[in-house]
């Protein structure tokens, strides 16, 4: 039975899930297991099963609330969804007004994280090594094939929500990094912010057709495949950095339904060449420190993991 300090606990890991989540390159799923909750959380995600549905049809709720373990997931899911609600309101502020810097930092980010993820490969062969290419190779071609802009109608934004929150039960892969691949992080953190309850309900709900969907098949790749499958995350982290360079220029546009022109293709250039084509400041210092304040964030982050495990092993000793 867990005390009024557990449930509280719970949230705050919550809201670290979810303040990691909403950034790209930080994982909610690593957060999940330097927490010491991973594995829970896996079996509870899985627990919704037929009789689970079952019971809840029958209108056993305590019976459905037990099976689920309501009291481990209901604090969780508060403290992920407060924290995204508020720090999207911060991210969508920087996306409009400080693009270059707010690309800098997910550039870090994703960079350190990236070697983070590598380092939990407890053996390199060949077959690692492959894993690791193929995934740079498939996410470099993803992000040149993905425009930069996708559709907005509410059926792309299920779709999004059930690829993106797989990302929640990888440890090293977050949901709105899947989510800038696919074109919709901007549009997700605007709906967010202006509480879009629309298109909010339509992306929960992919997210939790997916989470039903993947959650069996991912626990059981990682299981069975755990180097390999790291391996491939960390290359997939590794290839997508085109898309998030920060030096970006418009050159194909569209108009969407409100008669607003919004970019179909950017083309990556060098901060010289930013200056010299678009004559707007590069901010190369202001980068490189965005950039440095991202390996920042993920090198205390694991100081603090260590930390954790270091505390959790003395006690169990």
């Amino acid at each position: 039975m867990r005390s009024f300090k557990d449930y509280f606990l719970l949230f705050l890991k919550g809201i670290g899930m979810g303040s990691a989540d909403v950034v790209p390159g930080v994982s909610g799923g690593t957060i999940a297991f330097i927490t010491g909750i991973y594995e829970e959380l896996l079996n509870s995600i899985n627990s919704f099963d037929a009789e689970a549905f079952r019971l809840l049809f029958s209108f056993k709720l305590r019976e459905f609330w037990v099976k689920i373990n309501g009291g481990f997931l209901l604090p969780l899911v508060a403290g992920i969804l407060l924290s995204a609600m508020t720090l999207a309101k911060i991210i969508t502020f920087f996306l409009e007004e400080h693009p270059i810097q707010l690309w800098s930092f997910f550039f870090g980010l994703i960079i350190i994280s990236s070697i983070s993820v590598a380092k939990e490969i407890s053996q390199w062969n060949a077959y690692s090594v492959l894993s690791g290419l193929a995934g740079i190779i498939i996410a470099y071609v993803i992000t040149m094939v993905t425009p930069s802009t996708t559709p907005n109608e509410l059926w792309f934004v299920f779709i999004s929500g059930a690829i993106a929150i797989c990302a929640m039960i990888l440890p090293g892969i977050s949901g709105s990094f899947i989510l800038l691949i696919l074109g919709k992080y901007a549009y997700i953190m605007s709906a967010l912010k202006n509480l879009d309850t629309v298109v909010i309900a339509v992306f929960a709900s992919g997210c939790v057709i997916g989470l039903f969907t993947f959650s069996r098949l991912i626990s059981w790749f990682l299981q069975k495949f755990h180097n390999y499958a790291i391996a491939l995350l960390a290359g997939f982290m590794l290839g997508s950095l085109n898309k998030i360079w920060p030096w970006k220029k418009a050159e194909l546009f569209r108009f969407n339904s409100s008669g607003e022109q919004v970019p179909i293709f950017e083309r990556n250039m060098l901060p010289t060449d930013y200056y010299s084509e678009t004559g707007n400041s590069p901010m190369i210092i202001q980068a490189i420190l965005f950039m440095a304040l991202g390996f920042m964030i993920v090198v205390i982050m694991e100081k603090i993991a260590f930390a954790i495990k270091k505390a959790n092993d003395k006690s169990q000793s």
